[in-house]
């Protein structure tokens, strides 16, 4: 039944013309490489890694993190712990870095 109520909500939004703002169907989004982070100050931006790099290419990237904390769960989930941020890894390769509050 929920499917039902999702695809006629889809519908209709295609139907519309609210499905996307210039009707073309494409949703546009930045390049994943040029992520960064607001911090409480508005001129300063931090760089994170992003979705799919790999442990590899962070600690390439980004320096040996402080800590790294072994995974748990199925999927394993990882996390490692950088001074400004944490990035979370499945298996090897990155799914999130959140910036730490001050």
């Amino acid at each position: 039944m929920r499917l039902c109520h999702m695809s006629l909500a889809v519908a209709l939004l295609a139907a519309s013309g609210l499905a996307c703002a210039d009707g073309s169907g494409v949703v546009q989004m930045p390049p994943a490489t040029q992520q960064s982070a607001p911090t409480d100050h508005p001129l300063i931006q931090i760089a994170l890694p992003v979705r799919g790099m790999t442990m590899r290419e962070v600690e390439r990237k980004f320096g040996p993190p402080q800590e790294k904390i072994p995974a748990v769960g199925r999927p394993p989930i990882s996390r490692w712990v950088y001074s400004d941020y944490t990035v979370y890894f499945e298996y090897k390769y990155v799914i999130d870095a959140v910036i730490k509050r001050k």
